[in-house]
């Protein structure tokens, strides 16, 4: 997977910074407390969500099993369909691929479908280094394009900014980009989406190639899907004369049956809605579907890995894989509506991405080692998560791969892997805590000279222990041990019988 965002520090310096943006937390309370409610709503509508949820499960466990052989399947249909399919180990591999196809085409403009693979490996900068301009069309997208900014959020990336911040941003950057926002433009929903589609109609309507992700990938047909909400995609789909699919390789499902699930669960779990508005599916060429007018004349797809293979050989981790981008474990969590999406630097933020990123990254950098902490476990992600990704298992899995996952160095004839570094604290800690239960008699001196020096201790720890109580209360010692109170007040008779 490619870096994280340049520059980027931890996500406790992060998110410490950002809770101090008052307004940013208003954005980010406001907006996910309004999708949060909808969504229920809109799940409470199904008898059997509970069924679907387990079925999409099972669908998404079985094709991880089978992976190899439905890529295989996927591969041939899409050739027999008139694609090409293109296979990228990373990040660098995809770019290349890309910007080679387009290059190819002799243009140097490119519109693009909301994407979170092309996010991940960074397609957009590299495309820039090599001269060409790629122009997203997804609204929320487009605001963060021309704000300079990242998205903040898988659903609705431009989720930290308000309507005023997004009217003053069209004012100032659209006449950099094509078309100018109109004179007089106001932050009235309206007028905002309708200088978004006169900014972007001209764009459609003029790019040859488009460039797309895949919410699915139906094995059995070759067939891709794109599901969305403002008609944008069906644009880039349909219009251009070339389209590059970058599809990560988990997006995999066997059959159309299979889709039905996802149909229904998917955009209840996003939008809040019964289905989504655009569901666009694209198999091949129009020239490979006998001469229909309909779709690109080259269609090649990219087959993403970038370290997704690593991530599925984890028995524990590799649940992370069946996530279909709903976001609704966003919308819920506590730390994500305070710290927002930034903090995480990656393009996935919240619950999925603090145990995405470090898997399909590794935790070798500080930002990554930090996330499995960005939780405080409480569930709320599982229990909304429509594929049953136990999310607080696999943040809790990859703690201690960051507590055992120092570097590997030779001892003898074994290579063993030092613990990491930033944990000597903890690690002096739990092992004093082992020495003191397994002596009752020094466990009892301990406990009777922290009742006695109760008054001298501090209110929060000192050196690296301060960053655990940073955030919380140290709980007060009372005034005697317990088996001092209970050999004092019942001469230490068991009574329970």
């Amino acid at each position: 997977m490619s870096g994280t965002y340049l520059g980027m520090p931890a996500f406790p310096e992060a998110a410490r910074e950002a809770v101090r943006n008052t307004t940013l937390r208003g954005n980010l309370r406001h907006a996910t407390h309004t999708i949060r409610d909808k969504r229920a709503r809109a799940v409470a509508e199904l008898d059997d969500w509970a069924e679907l949820r387990e079925a999409g499960k099972r669908i998404k466990d079985h094709t991880l099993r089978h992976l190899d052989r439905y890529l295989v399947q996927v591969e041939e249909a899409v050739t027999a369909a008139g694609g090409t399919v293109h296979w990228a180990a990373d990040a660098d591999e995809a770019n290349e691929i890309v910007a080679r196809l387009v290059e190819e085409t002799g243009e140097s403009e490119v519109v693009k479908v909301k994407s979170m693979a092309t996010q991940e490996i960074g397609l957009n900068e590299a495309l820039e280094a090599r001269g060409i301009h790629a122009y997203e069309t997804d609204l929320a997208e487009l605001i963060v394009q021309l704000g300079k900014d990242r998205p903040s959020h898988i659903l609705v990336p431009a989720i930290h900014r308000n309507r005023g911040e997004i009217r003053d941003i069209f004012r100032s950057e659209m006449s950099e980009w094509g078309r100018p926002a109109p004179e007089g433009l106001t932050d009235t929903p309206a007028e905002l989406a309708e200088a978004a589609r006169l900014h972007l109609r001209e764009k459609f309507l003029r790019a040859k190639v488009g460039i797309s992700g895949a919410n699915f990938m139906i094995a059995e047909t070759g067939t891709l899907v794109v599901v969305e909400s403002e008609g944008n995609g069906r644009m880039c789909l349909t219009l251009p004369e070339t389209l590059i699919s970058v599809v990560g390789i988990e997006k995999i499902v066997p059959t159309w049956r299979d889709l039905e699930v996802f149909l229904q669960t998917l955009p209840r779990s996003s939008t809040a809605e019964r289905m989504n508005p655009y569901t666009s599916m694209w198999t091949g060429t129009s020239d490979g579907r006998a001469g229909e007018g309909d779709g690109p004349r080259a269609f090649h797809l990219v087959l993403l890995d970038n370290g997704r293979t690593d991530t599925l050989a984890d028995e524990v981790g590799r649940q992370a894989l069946r996530c279909i981008r709903c976001s609704a474990c966003l919308n819920v969590c506590p730390v994500y509506e305070r710290a927002g999406g930034h903090a995480y630097g990656s393009v996935y933020p919240g619950p999925i991405g603090a145990i995405l990123s470090p898997q399909l990254r590794g935790t070798g950098s500080e930002i990554d080692a930090s996330l499995p902490y960005a939780s405080s476990l409480c569930g709320a992600c599982y229990e909304v998560c429509p594929v049953a990704i136990d999310i607080p298992e696999v943040l809790v899995h990859l703690r201690e791969r960051v507590v055992q996952g120092g570097p590997a160095v030779r001892e003898g004839n074994r290579v063993v892997l030092k613990p990491a570094k930033g944990h000597a604290a903890e690690r002096a800690a739990m092992r004093a805590a082992r020495w003191a239960f397994t002596r009752p008699g020094a466990l009892r001196t301990g406990q009777r000279l922290a009742s006695r020096s109760r008054r001298l201790h501090p209110r929060t720890l000192p050196g690296p222990g301060r960053a655990w109580s940073g955030s919380r209360d140290l709980p007060p010692v009372p005034p005697e041990p317990f088996r001092d109170w209970w050999q004092r007040t019942h001469g230490g008779r068991d009574e329970a019988k």
